[in-house]
């Protein structure tokens, strides 16, 4: 072990600067850990089963007659059962105890009693464990086993002083435990861990628990301990931490000896149980409960029966108010989940009524799209039927003023004829006038105004059918008359006597001519008017 020269007041103000204002952050930290070591214990008491096991196995090949090889390895089973598990322990302490008895060897029988009432006593069986303890004549001891008699001794006042708590017998014992824990101080090495320990425990029997201990505290910042003595230093000065600004120092060191009792498969063990009804008081109650029932399952495992009853008291309660906290944060969490309900219920409600609006209102502009499509179509039609009438118009005007012109020559013609008594001259220009030529002139100029109206007539007519029955002007003609009578049509004149009565046919025939030309179409006979009807009158569109 490694000494150290600085003075102990030196070292409780060094260990204050660097441990007593321990932050939450460093807390919530060791609980992590523990938490973890938690969840793995198991893989620390398979290790310390697989070495029990290996010494079984060793204590099994040992020869009948060597009993020195026996007690060595009967005494470290002991050893690894005596915190571990109470009725192995017992176990093998009867086996000490009878190689002690066979090999009359005084100091084998006194040291295993000590053992034996180490055991009886973390099993919590004061009476059986004083009675023990009491048979031992130290007188005949070693300083070793003085030692380990007056401390195991001691912790057995000071218990049953905290197990009676009253003031009588509380008092005796443990001016008792002070007695005999000064003793074991005597005899213990200077520096050594013994010294240090019993030091730091006489100042938590004494109830010197004002200031630190700076004996527990030169332990845990230089000394080189195992993680049983680490849980025991740190669970021990724990108890210097009661003031009510020291909750998070506590709750550090009582969880740094919960840690190490783990690490050391230590079952026999009071800071996860400290620690719990730390974190109980504090408000922390699942944490709380998962530890003290951690306690539990360790008092069980090792059978201390004091601690059983001691932990049973208290579980009850923490899971009591698990319980209450678990229903009221189920009853809140039905709070909630309602409040959640309702309003995600408000929300589709209105999600709904929204959506029927926009689907409404969609309805409503694809409603007033296709309107105003009908209007551009309608505008569009409108616009072309009086680019074709303003068309039309001024031929015709033209054509009228034309013939009018033409009858009114005529007329004064006649007059004078008349006047003078040229009666064979009034017959001669009659004669002129040539009623093919003006009709045959009159188509001539309705096809080429026709075709400057609508350019694509010709082509977009003869797309309604297949190659050879498409109708094509010959090379001296603009329109023929089949085109003609389409053509008409195309201008609005659909009636069969009007269309005969231009182009100098009978209605039988434009019927005849109509249906011929229908039945060689590509399209039905009742879409094919249509189909004229949509043929626009491109150049006019384009000049507006």
């Amino acid at each position: 072990m490694k000494r150290s020269f600085l003075p102990a007041l030196l070292l409780v103000l060094l260990f204050h600067c660097a441990f007593s204002s321990v932050p939450a952050s460093r807390v919530d930290s060791i609980m992590a850990v523990l938490k973890n070591e938690l969840a793995h214990r198991k893989d620390y008491d398979d290790k310390k089963e697989a070495r029990i096991k290996t010494l079984k196995e060793r204590l099994a090949a040992v020869p009948a007659n060597n009993y020195e090889r026996q007690y060595d390895l009967c005494e470290q089973l002991y050893e690894e059962y005596k915190v571990y598990q109470f009725d192995s322990a017992y176990v093998y302490t009867q086996k000490l105890l009878n190689i002690g008895i066979i090999t009359k060897d005084v100091a084998k029988v006194n040291n295993t009693k000590i053992k034996l009432g180490f055991i009886l006593l973390s099993s919590g069986m004061f009476k059986e464990s004083f009675e023990c303890l009491n048979q031992i004549n130290d007188h005949l001891l070693n300083d070793k086993s003085k030692l380990e008699y007056y401390s195991t001794k001691s912790r057995a006042y000071s218990d049953l002083a905290e197990y009676n708590s009253d003031k009588n017998y509380a008092l005796y014992d443990q001016s008792q435990a002070i007695k005999l824990i000064d003793s074991a101080i005597a005899l213990a090495p200077p520096n050594s861990f013994e010294k240090l320990y019993y030091t730091g425990n006489r100042q938590v029997i004494s109830g010197q628990s004002q200031t630190p201990s700076p004996t527990y505290i030169r332990l845990l910042t230089q000394y080189k301990l195992t993680d049983h003595q680490k849980a025991m230093v740190a669970t021990g000065l724990s108890f210097f931490y009661s003031g009510p600004y020291q909750d998070s120092d506590r709750i550090f060191l009582m969880a740094e000896g919960a840690i190490n009792d783990i690490r050391s498969s230590t079952k026999e063990t009071t800071a996860i149980f400290k620690l719990g009804w730390q974190l109980y008081l504090d408000g922390n109650l699942s944490d709380a409960y998962t530890f003290i029932q951690q306690a539990m399952d360790d008092a069980q495992f090792y059978g201390a029966r004091l601690r059983k009853v001691k932990i049973g008291a208290v579980l009850p309660v923490v899971a009591a108010q698990k319980i209450i906290i678990t229903e009221k944060e189920k009853d809140r969490f039905l709070v909630y989940l309602l409040s959640i309900a309702v309003i995600a219920v408000v929300i589709l409600s209105i999600s709904f009524i929204v959506f029927y609006q926009l689907k409404r209102l969609k309805a409503k502009e694809k409603i007033i799209e296709e309107k105003n499509v009908l209007l551009e179509k309608i505008n569009g039609k409108l616009s072309e039927d009086t680019h074709i009438k303003e068309e039309y118009i001024g031929y015709f005007f033209n054509v009228i003023s034309g013939y009018i012109l033409k009858l009114e020559k005529l007329k004064r013609s006649i007059e004078r004829k008349i006047t003078t008594k040229k009666y064979d001259d009034i017959l001669l220009s009659v004669n002129e006038i040539n009623i093919k030529k003006e009709r045959e002139t009159l188509f001539y100029t309705f096809d080429h105004i026709f075709l400057k109206i609508f350019p694509n007539f010709i082509d977009s007519f003869n797309a309604m059918f297949k190659e050879e029955d498409q109708i094509w002007p010959r090379d001296h003609e603009v329109l023929n008359t089949d085109l003609r009578i389409f053509a008409l049509m195309r201008l609005g004149i659909n009636d069969n006597e009007t269309i005969a009565n231009i182009l100098e046919y009978s209605v039988n025939t434009i019927y005849v001519y109509k249906m011929r030309i229908k039945a060689k179409a590509l399209v039905p006979s009742d879409q094919f008017d249509h189909r004229i009807m949509d043929i626009k009158a491109v150049d006019l569109l384009n000049k507006s």
